[in-house]
Parts: C-alpha cells; sequence; structure tokens
C-alpha cells in the first residue's frame, strides 16, 4: 500500500521480524505512513526480511530518499531458543569469598550451558550495597583464569556483587582482558543489567554469547541494503520501545529480545494518538497485551526468563496468549503460522484456523475462498472461547483499572470483538497491521543508568551524584545515537534502601531524544 510521498522529502524504514510475518513500513519526515508491506517470516528469517524490504521500496518512485532503516529482529531470541549460532563464552565473577556457594551458571538449562560455557571462575573481589569493596580485586586470579581459557571462548562475561553502583573493578578487569588476550570480545555486567547479581550475571553472558548472532544480523541487513543500492543508517529496536545504534546493538545484542513487543506498543500510541491504553498486538500464533504508559510500555518489575534463564534488564510487562490468526481450531493450541496462507480455508486450505472463525462470524472479510458451511457451528463456538480468552487476559494486565481503551493491532486484530469486557473502548487506528514496524520507525534512542548513591552526606553531595548520573544516561543515550542537543531525562526513580550502615538509595535514570540529524 502506497501513498506518494513529497519527493523531496527524506524517508526511514521501519522492519519488524514477527513468528508470523515480516512487516516493513516507509515513513516520511512528518512522520506519515507512505508505504506498507506484510509478508510471511521465513524460517532463516533474513529471506522474509529482504522481501519485506524489496516490497516497500518497491512502492516508492525514488529509493534513494530512504536515508535510515529501523530494524526489530527475533534473530537473537531464536538463537537462544534454539540454541544455535551462539558463542563460547568465558564467565568471570568478581565476588570471592562471599558468593562462592552459587557458581555462574548454576541454574542454566544442561543443553544450553553445554553450547554456551567455555568455562567460569569466581576470584576475590566485589562490593558491598554502599560501595566498600568485599575485598581487593585478586588480578593474579585473573590473568591464570585468562590464561587457561586461551583461545577458546569467543566472548568474555565479567560480573562483580553490586558493580552497577561501583563499576571500577569490571573496568580494571576489562583492561587486563584486553592486555592479555588483545581484541578479544567482553561482555560487563554494570552494562547490562540492574541490581541482583546470578540475573545480572546471566543477562550478561547471554550478551556475550550473542556477539556473533548480531554480528550475522547486521551483515545480513546491510548485505540487503547494499545490494539495492540504498547508503543508509541502520538502528536497532531494543526492549523497552527506543532505538540503538548498530554499534552500540553489536555491543548489546541481548537488549534487542522483546523488541518486537515494545515496537508494537509504540506504534500503536502513535497511530492511535492515545499514549494511556492496554494494547492487544494479534498475530499468526498468539496474542500480546501490554499497557501504555505515557506513550511507553509499562516495564515488568519480575525477572525475565529467556530460554530458561532467569535475568533482570528491563522488558516490557506483556502477557502472551496462544490465540492468533493462525491457531488452528480444535486442536491443542498450534499455529500453522506463516503457512496460513496455503492452510486455512478462507485461502483454499484444508485446515480451520481463528481466521476462518472471525471471518465465520462476520468480523471480517479475508482470503478469496469461503468458509464452507459445516464448519460455522464449530467456529463459532471457537470465537466464544476466544472471547472469555481475551476478556481474563485484558483483566490481568488492567490491574482491576477498567476505564482504559483497548487498542487493536496486528495483521490479526479482526479477531477481536468490537466490546471487550474490562476495557472502556476498542480502538482500531489505521495500518493497524504494521503496527510494530511503525514502532520500530518513529522510536527514540534511548540510555539508562542504575546505582546506588547514598545520601548521608548532606544535599548537595547526594545533589551531585544524581547529577552525574543523569549524565551518564544521557552519555549513553548520546551513544545509542541520540542527538546530544535534544536529549532529555524521562524517567527518574530513587527507592530507598534499607538496613544499611548509611543512608542511599536505588537511583533509576533513563534518558531519550530523537535520532541526530
Amino acid at each position: 500500500m502506497s501513498e506518494r510521498p513529497d519527493q523531496r522529502t527524506r524517508l526511514r524504514v521501519g522492519i519488524d521480524v514477527g513468528g508470523t510475518n515480516t512487516d516493513a513500513v516507509v515513513l516520511d519526515e512528518t512522520d506519515a505512513v507512505v508505504a506498507t508491506a506484510k509478508r510471511p517470516t521465513s524460517p532463516d528469517v533474513t529471506e522474509g526480511l529482504r522481501a519485506a524490504l524489496d516490497a516497500v521500496l518497491g512502492e516508492l518512485d525514488d529509493p534513494s530518499l530512504v536515508t535510515r532503516v529501523m530494524l526489530g529482529t527475533t534473530h537473537a531470541t531464536n538463537a537462544i531458543l534454539e540454541r544455535r549460532a551462539l558463542g563460547r563464552v568465558a564467565v568471570l565473577r568478581l565476588g570471592a569469598p562471599a558468593t562462592t556457594s552459587v557458581p555462574p551458571l548454576s541454574d542454566w538449562p544442561a543443553d544450553l550451558k553445554d553450547v554456551v560455557a567455555a568455562g567460569t571462575a569466581i576470584v576475590r573481589g566485589g562490593h558491598f550495597v554502599d560501595g566498600r569493596p568485599i575485598a581487593p580485586l585478586d588480578t593474579d586470579a585473573v590473568k591464570r583464569f585468562l590464561a587457561e581459557v586461551g583461545s577458546g571462548a569467543d566472548a568474555i562475561a565479567v560480573a562483580g556483587v553490586f558493580s552497577p553502583g561501583s563499576a571500577d573493578q569490571e573496568n580494571l578487569v576489562a583492561e587486563i582482558i584486553r592486555a592479555e588476550l588483545g581484541d578479544v570480545a567482553v561482555s560487563l555486567s554494570h552494562e547490562i543489567g540492574s541490581l541482583g547479581l546470578l540475573e545480572r550475571e546471566n543477562a550478561t553472558v547471554l550478551n556475550a554469547a550473542l556477539y556473533g548472532v548480531a554480528r550475522d544480523v547486521t551483515t545480513a541487513l546491510q548485505d540487503a541494503l547494499e545490494s539495492r543500492g540504498l547508503k543508509v543508517e541502520t538502528f536497532f529496536a531494543q526492549n523497552d520501545g527506543t532505538l540503538m545504534a548498530v554499534d552500540y546493538a553489536a555491543r548489546y545484542p541481548v537488549l534487542t529480545i522483546g523488541s518486537g513487543p515494545a515496537n508494537s506498543l509504540r506504534g500503536a500510541a502513535y497511530l492511535s494518538g492515545v499514549e494511556d491504553a492496554i494494547v492487544a498486538d494479534v498475530g499468526g500464533t498468539s496474542t500480546d497485551l501490554g499497557v501504555l504508559v505515557g506513550g511507553f510500555p509499562r516495564e515488568s518489575a519480575a525477572a525475565v526468563e529467556i530460554g530458561g534463564v532467569t535475568t533482570n534488564f528491563r522488558m516490557p510487562d506483556i502477557l502472551s496468549i496462544a490465540l492468533g490468526g493462525g491457531t488452528m481450531v480444535g486442536a491443542e493450541p498450534r499455529s500453522v503460522g506463516y503457512r496460513i496462507g496455503q492452510e486455512a480455508l478462507v485461502f483454499g486450505g484444508p485446515t480451520p484456523t481463528m481466521t476462518d472463525a472471525a471471518v465465520a462470524v462476520g468480523r471480517g472479510v479475508v482470503g478469496t475462498h469461503g468458509v464452507p458451511d459445516r464448519w460455522r457451528d464449530r467456529l463459532a463456538e471457537a470465537v466464544a472461547r476466544a472471547d472469555e480468552l481475551v476478556a481474563d487476559a485484558v483483566d490481568r494486565v488492567a490491574l482491576g483499572k477498567a476505564d482504559r481503551p483497548l487498542i487493536a493491532v496486528g495483521g490479526g486484530a479482526l479477531l477481536l470483538a468490537e466490546h471487550i469486557p474490562g476495557a472502556s473502548e476498542v480502538i482500531r487506528p489505521r495500518h493497524a497491521e504494521v503496527a510494530n514496524a511503525v514502532g520500530a520507525a518513529i522510536a527514540l534512542a534511548s540510555g539508562r543508568l542504575e546505582t546506588i548513591v547514598p545520601t548521608g552526606n548532606g544535599g548537595a553531595a547526594r545533589a551531585a551524584l544524581i547529577e552525574k548520573a543523569k549524565e551518564e544516561a544521557a552519555a549513553r543515550a548520546v551513544a545509542a545515537g541520540a542527538d546530544p542537543a535534544s536529549v532529555q531525562i524521562v524517567e527518574l526513580s530513587e527507592i530507598p534502601l534499607s538496613y544499611l550502615p548509611e543512608p542511599a538509595v536505588r537511583l533509576q535514570v533513563k534518558a531519550a531524544g530523537p535520532l541526530s540529524r
């Protein structure tokens, strides 16, 4: 679908790779949608991405006007779930003698640990919550571990106790690694996760294991763009609905996990003009429900499990239910996925799906064939069950607040009823079927910092530390691609910490801004 832009305008492309479809959009400088495309996600993901890209570029009079491409991808998630293309990681914890009872990776699934682990060690070091060292860093032990690992690791993951509050030991270890092993990839936990050693360590190891995946995705995308004669800036969507530049994504690939739902929520906010709402993104395999707060996804307060590994980095608070356009009627929750165009009844296939059910009860017109009469009663029953499932999910994400509207997006949004208990109204914005790609295209760049700030040294000292944290968060946003002149602090929270010798707060700061011109 195309709406011809002013040919003098610069354009940008947003792409989101989902489990069933890969969506692409083109936006102009006013954020108006000028072209959209939806193509089946291929088994290798990359071919579906290229097909969607070709489709939207083919609708433009002059594709050379495209200056930026934003990608939300499932590559990292798939690599972890399928245990493939992951690098070997040596894990170094700075935390002896305090943390030796629970070794690194001890809660990992055995098959994933076998693929990733290239050796682990716990050396003397780490900090207390108030910044005092547990023990001096044992640099000799660090060097011995690195000598043992040698060339057997593709990357090194370093996690220190309470390093988000005191990162000096992790930074020193990074210098030692470069001196001992040269140009090996290093993942530092204070840059990845928040407080909570084991979860932060897990996220750091996953990040290190994904360096090769990030490199392959970046190369594939750049090759696809260059083969089409495009010289553009490339950005990757991350978990909180914001963007990061390619070099930043190469350092923190684990932050792309969860980008799909975040893109959908951001796109829903933009397309509808509503910043506080429930969003239901109905895909081919599942329906993801989340909550918009001020136009951004509400973040999960709970630890997030990825491929059997518990982590604690920021992720949108998403409830997924096994209901999608490709969900098979009368079977265990299974989906025909990207084969819906061949399998569903309305496309002349043999398999009754929820898309067929929505068509049968008059919620939309899709496909090239009518629904056979013999299926109609059974499909109507499936719709009734699906409505109950959606109402229950809305009640769970609403947390008792029933005055929010629900924004219906995604290619399977026709499954949703016009009135849903627990929502004040159902909004179906234009271009809702590609909201996830729109979310990628409009996103800001951001940076985040979490640290511990002592508050017992007087107001001036506390204010200076908070200001320093703001500056670091802003610097991270600029490193992710934000315009330095436009970066703003969009979130600042202080959580008092109890049972410490000196009063302190847990400080969380987020900065965000539009991309540099």
